[in-house]
């Protein structure tokens, strides 16, 4: 009988070798299941053949009772799906409980928060210039936004990644995909000067590495550190809003569109395998009509 720490454990081993999903994701599975299997046991359900469609039914249903949004709910589902088309495919399991539940429809898409030019413009320049801790911050801000990077993938991003004289960044996305993205000479500038006397300072006594942007330790910057120092600069910049890390690539795609540019070519800088994910940004554009249209039109 197959429990559930053996079944978990093989499954995310089998979802990294095989479709090389990224550390995020496989950390989402992770928590979805887990949750997923305290609920079973409260009901002494242990081992994955004693698993019912009421078993699913009644967690979705807890789920929403606990007031979870759609979203959430919907993604642990996925991931229960995931997992159970696993088993079957191992031969843990002969049938397939999530078959015979009704397809829930997926919830619409929320219009992502952004920043306007005048935010975005303060917010660049709120970390110092002459430190080499604000060099750094200033070039982490203009790549992520000047690139519509994910945080992780610039948190990652190595030295070998960025090309100033070419004008290009190669991040690495969902499932290990390299794609690469124009830099602006925003970005170009801050980099450059990131690299000539920001790094090498903070580099200074401590062991090399390749990692692009790092800490006043010589370690590779992480997404927590970065949301902090993103937070703290809002504040400086006198945004009232309450932003992320994400904001900023939201905001990229966001002025990309309303610039002129083609949904196509957004799809690609952000890395997105599906256009339709890229098209929410055509709402927030459609939104911002409303709103001008809303205030200025006499017959609005």
């Amino acid at each position: 009988m197959t429990s559930f720490p053996q079944s978990l454990d093989a499954f995310v081993s089998n979802m990294s070798a095989e479709r090389g999903l990224s550390a995020n994701t496989l950390t989402a599975y992770r928590y979805d299941l887990r949750q997923f299997f305290e609920f079973l046991t409260t009901s002494q359900i242990l081992v994955v053949a004693q698993i019912t469609p009421g078993h699913v039914y009644d967690f979705l249903a807890h789920l929403r009772r606990m007031g979870q949004r759609p979203a959430s709910v919907t993604r642990k589902l996925i991931s229960i799906k995931m997992w159970m088309q696993f088993l079957c495919r191992e031969g843990h399991r002969k049938d397939d409980p999530t078959d015979r539940l009704d397809k829930i429809k997926p919830p619409p898409l929320r219009l992502p928060h952004t920043l306007s030019l005048g935010e975005i413009e303060r917010l660049l320049l709120a970390p110092p210039a002459d430190t080499p801790a604000g060099l750094r911050d200033r070039a982490m801000l203009e790549t992520m936004y000047g690139c519509g990077l994910r945080v992780s993938e610039l948190v990652t991003l190595r030295q070998s990644d960025v090309d100033t004289r070419a004008g290009l960044v190669r991040p690495f996305g969902k499932g290990g995909k390299e794609r690469q993205v124009p830099m602006g000479d925003g970005v170009r500038d801050s980099l450059a000067a990131y690299l000539q006397e920001g790094r090498p300072k903070l580099l200074e006594k401590k062991p090399p590495t390749n990692a692009l942007f790092i800490t006043h330790r010589g370690g590779p910057m992480t997404r927590q550190h970065f949301l902090v120092l993103v937070k703290t600069y809002a504040r400086s910049a006198q945004i009232a809003k309450n932003i992320s890390p994400h904001v900023l690539r939201h905001s990229f795609a966001t002025h990309l569109l309303s610039g002129g540019a083609d949904l196509r070519a957004i799809q690609e800088m952000l890395g997105h395998a599906s256009v339709q994910t890229t098209q929410r940004y055509t709402r927030v554009d459609v939104a911002r009509l409303r709103e001008a249209y809303d205030k200025a039109h006499p017959r609005a």
